[in-house]
């Protein structure tokens, strides 16, 4: 059996280079950024064969400089929590997600909340709109095939936008509204 090779002890260089790698292929957080830099050091202290002790304070340090790290890219302008947070939340309300969702995801990404609340727009209608998106996505309400659904059934659709996120007038409007009304809203929202 070929044993492994011996991982290289992460630097601040390496760690910055691995930083401005990972943000060219991927939009982030801070947070998000520093938990990528600081998984790159656990998985070279669980790769390396030095004793346990003698590594974990140069584990700390590393991750101390991967905390700097991020800090000067957001200082740089490299990583920006509003912007990504503009951008995201934009995203996920054209894709049919709550405002509530939305937020969710957002601090999963490490944004604030304050943050999440100020990229969410001010228009009511956006949740309107992003409850008729999930609607056509699922085939329910304006855009169900065939008959109308019984009492259990109109429960059933509504019960699906409320686990969603979606507030009950946002829903059983959504779920009342014609099909030309609700495509065109649509069509509009994803402009």
């Amino acid at each position: 059996m070929a044993e492994r090779p011996v991982p290289e002890i992460p630097t601040p260089a390496s760690l910055h280079e691995a930083a401005l790698s990972y943000l060219a292929r991927y939009a982030a957080t801070e947070a998000g950024l520093r938990s990528v830099l600081e998984r790159r050091v656990d998985r070279w202290a669980r790769a390396t064969p030095d004793d346990r002790d003698s590594v974990a304070g140069r584990v700390e340090s590393l991750k101390q400089e991967a905390r700097q790290i991020a800090a000067r890219l957001v200082a740089s302008g490299l990583v920006n929590d509003a912007a990504f947070a503009q951008f995201r939340a934009a995203g996920l309300l054209r894709s049919g997600r709550s405002r509530r969702a939305v937020t969710a995801r957002l601090a999963a990404k490490g944004v604030s909340g304050d943050l999440a609340r100020a990229a969410l727009p001010e228009d009511p209608d956006a949740e309107l709109d992003a409850a008729l998106v999930l609607a056509r996505k699922r085939r329910i309400g304006p855009f169900r095939r065939g008959e109308a659904p019984d009492l259990a059934g109109k429960r059933r659709e509504l019960a699906m936008l409320a686990r969603a996120g979606f507030p009950q007038p946002v829903a059983a409007k959504a779920l009342a509204m014609g099909a030309d009304e609700a495509e065109a809203r649509i069509l509009a929202f994803r402009r």
